[in-house]
């Protein structure tokens, strides 16, 4: 909206085209997300209280942290609001990008906002059956998937209507530019063709994937808030090379127009997230709840794809991914060892992966700064890939 206020008038006032720059905005992005967070995190912490939004604790978890039950909970929703703002304020309302983002981001906040309103009414930690949370994600990561492989591969919203028509002409069987390819880090030539299916369903993957690691992560007081802030804003400087041809012609990466744009979107997430981290630090104030996880998730999900790193983000992403992977291999060894035995064994003390290292005797804190200081490493791998190929 600014952007557009100051192209207005910019012939008049010409300290106004300092707007056209997106590390400009990009910059003021932030800075607004994060004053949001911290002006009115008091206030809706105080609301929540009153409303006595507080957080069923599972009576299977860890039993330190039975003294955080009535914690307040959903203040995932002030990181949602400090980013819609933001960007709606500082971004370019006519870029084919930024809409999908917000739409995936908010409308995962509003399945998790649903799960935790079941968990706080009805006293219950499971909140919304998984079957039906899993739906609605699907619902939404198809969507997006389905028009992030026309958008990704056009330079132009008409160009994106293009792509379809031909696709649909071809009798669904037409192959995407090579742009649209799975990106291989750390080669310097080899991509792997997906074609539209191809596309849509590692899209999907990836969206709904990473909203649900996110959330598996968010476990203790600033776990998941931190390592989401930080692979947000490597992933916003991918999207802003990918979308300006001289950068990504230089670093072989394929170019994205319009792209860049998002770096505003991950400039207001990162500065959401920090102000929330102001008051989910340990001792939490509040937490931040499906609502916060699932959308953050979701978010980091779609722009990894928009940017082509897909894989990049199962790197930088580590945490997210083991912590995942720790919860499969507990459900799975323990059904497994119960069908040939008749009692089920687990693999770790307790599952996700930050529960079994607290069982071990690491404090909430070590756990949390040591799985920072492990997701700081692999950003860095994961933007050494720009040069290492």
């Amino acid at each position: 909206m600014l952007l557009w206020l100051a192209q207005q008038y910019q012939d008049q006032i010409g300290a106004l085209r300092v707007f056209n720059f997106i590390t400009f905005r990009a910059v003021f992005a932030t800075l607004t997300a994060l004053l949001i967070g911290l002006i009115f995190g008091p206030a809706v912490i105080r609301m929540l209280t009153r409303l006595k939004v507080g957080q069923a604790v599972r009576t299977d978890g860890p039993q330190t942290h039975l003294i955080k039950s009535g914690t307040p909970t959903m203040g995932g929703a002030l990181i949602l609001i400090g980013i819609a703002v933001s960007t709606l304020l500082w971004g370019d309302w006519s870029n084919r990008f930024m809409w999908p983002v917000l739409i995936v981001t908010l409308g995962f906040g509003a399945i998790g906002w649903v799960d935790d309103y079941r968990k706080v009414v009805y006293k219950d930690p499971k909140g919304m059956a998984s079957r039906e949370k899993y739906f609605w994600q699907s619902v939404i990561g198809l969507a997006a998937a389905f028009y992030l492989a026309f958008s990704v591969s056009g330079p132009t919203n008409m160009k994106v209507w293009a792509l379809f028509l031909e696709w649909v002409q071809s009798g669904f069987s037409m192959n995407l530019p090579p742009k649209a390819d799975l990106i291989v880090p750390f080669v310097k030539t080899f991509t792997y063709p997906l074609g539209v299916w191809g596309f849509i369903a590692l899209t999907y993957f990836v969206i709904v994937g990473t909203s649900n690691a996110v959330n598996l992560t968010d476990g203790l007081d600033g776990l998941a808030i931190m390592p989401t802030v930080m692979v947000g804003s490597a992933l916003g400087l991918f999207a802003y090379l990918a979308g300006s041809a001289n950068y990504a012609k230089y670093l072989l990466i394929p170019h994205i127009p319009g792209a860049g744009e998002l770096i505003i979107f991950c400039g207001a997430m990162a500065g959401a997230g920090l102000a929330f981290l102001w008051f989910n630090a340990y001792p939490a104030q509040v937490f931040m709840g499906d609502v916060g996880a699932l959308a953050l998730g979701g978010a980091l999900g779609t722009i990894a794809v928009i940017a082509r790193q897909e894989i990049v983000l199962f790197i930088m992403g580590g945490v997210f991914v083991v912590e995942t992977l720790s919860v499969m291999l507990q459900v799975a060894y323990f059904k497994y060892t119960k069908m040939r035995t008749g009692v089920g064994k687990r693999v770790l003390l307790m599952a996700p992966l930050h529960h079994h290292f607290e069982q071990k005797g690491w404090k909430e804190t070590q756990v949390v700064v040591r799985f920072w200081i492990i997701t700081m490493m692999l950003v860095l791998v994961g933007l050494s890939t720009l040069k290492l190929r």
